[in-house]
């Protein structure tokens, strides 16, 4: 038997591809050392991959490729712009619905049952009522002003200083700003010192500094407790030529009485060549002229208000806006008398009011309670004359 060749192993040839040019030039350079993942791809290249993980990784793929649009279209939504949109109405009513009458036959009606608007009268006084119960940014300072003596300036001064308080709420101070002793803390109440406004003075520096109180007032005014204001007295125990007062001094009160206070209804002296008495204009935001139905009262107030209409630019817009306020001082003094100061008035400012005679005004402690019900109105209407100018 001839002799049987050898048989080959079973090992299979490697088959060795030749490089691409690209990679033949890479050969050429200095071979950069392949990073893990590079290698992991690499080995993977080499591998056999199952089916399955095929098919894994394409199903991966193209999640992958769906987030990546889904996230597309989301930027593209939102850089689109937005639709128009049209306001809701709101729920809400912007406006309160009318109050029912209260006063006169209407009132009596409604409380017993009905349901009747107000009639004119009511109207006017919710009007006048709603003007003095106004807040105002900042303190406003009233000056009552005549340069005769009872002409009714100290009447006027605490029934309009009672009339915004009791409407308006708390915050109200009557000042008597006189060298002489005025007779404003003689026809109001008293609180337990005798303080007046020298003392306030002597602590103003306490009472303007950053640890001050609005309780500490208590202590130099005189609270009204029916009326709810408050009342600064001058200085009726010392003679008129001592101590007198200068544009300083009202500087340093009408600070403190600012700082504390919402509106400053000043009761002037009788002269106005006083420097108390200039500075105080200097300090108004808005005039009243005080008068009787007297001839010798509205002539006096008369002849100041043209005086200040002279005096400069600020003084003669003062006068423009000023309000004037006719006392009934005489109970016998018939419509025609009236009516003849109120018309003379008309031409020199802005409104003017009369005041129906009252016994509760002649002397006395002056209270807005103890009026009669038609001299309340009046003193409502002139106070709502004096806020329209606020």
């Amino acid at each position: 038997m001839p002799p049987v060749a050898p048989t080959p192993t079973s090992t299979p040839a490697e088959i060795i591809t030749p490089a691409p040019a690209s990679a033949s030039a890479s050969a050429e350079s200095p071979e950069p050392v392949a990073s893990p993942a590079l290698a992991s791809a690499s080995a993977s290249a080499r591998s056999p991959e199952p089916a399955e993980s095929r098919a894994a990784g394409s199903a991966d793929a193209s999640a992958q490729n769906a987030s990546a649009h889904t996230a597309s279209s989301g930027r593209s939504r939102r850089r689109s712009p937005q639709r128009e949109t049209t306001t809701r109405p709101s729920f809400l009513t912007e406006e309160l619905p009318a109050e029912p009458a209260r006063m006169g036959f209407r009132g009596a009606l409604n409380r017993i049952g009905m349901d009747f608007g107000p009639g004119s009268v009511e109207e006017a006084f919710r009007r006048d009522e709603a003007a003095v119960s106004r807040q105002w940014s900042g303190p406003r300072t009233i000056a009552i002003v005549n340069s005769k003596g009872g002409a009714g300036k100290t009447p006027t001064t605490a029934l309009l200083a009672a009339v915004f308080a009791r409407f308006g709420g708390a915050g109200v101070l009557a000042w008597d700003n006189h060298q002489t002793r005025g007779t404003l803390g003689w026809r109001t109440e008293s609180a337990s010192h005798r303080n007046t406004l020298r003392e306030m003075l002597s602590d103003s520096s306490r009472l303007i500094s950053p640890g001050a109180q609005a309780a500490d007032l208590a202590d130099y005014v005189h609270h009204q407790p029916r009326d709810r204001f408050d009342v600064l007295r001058s200085q009726p125990p010392r003679l008129a030529h001592d101590d007198r007062l200068g544009p300083a001094e009202v500087d340093v009160l009408h600070t403190v009485a600012s700082r504390f206070y919402r509106l400053i209804f000043v009761d002037s002296g009788n002269d106005e060549t006083d420097p108390l008495w200039r500075r105080m204009i200097d300090h108004t935001d808005q005039l009243v002229v005080a008068t009787t139905s007297r001839g010798d009262h509205a002539e006096a107030g008369a002849l100041l208000l043209e005086a200040l209409a002279d005096r400069d630019e600020r003084s003669a817009h003062l006068v423009e806006q000023a309000v004037v306020i006719v006392s009934q001082a005489d109970p016998h003094a018939t419509p025609t008398e009236i009516g003849a100061v109120s018309d003379g008035y008309r031409s020199l400012c802005r409104e003017v009011h009369a005041i129906p005679f009252d016994r509760e005004m002649v002397d006395g402690p002056l209270r807005y309670t103890a009026l009669a019900g038609r001299t309340q109105r009046a003193w409502l209407s002139a106070a709502a004359a004096v806020a329209r100018g606020l």
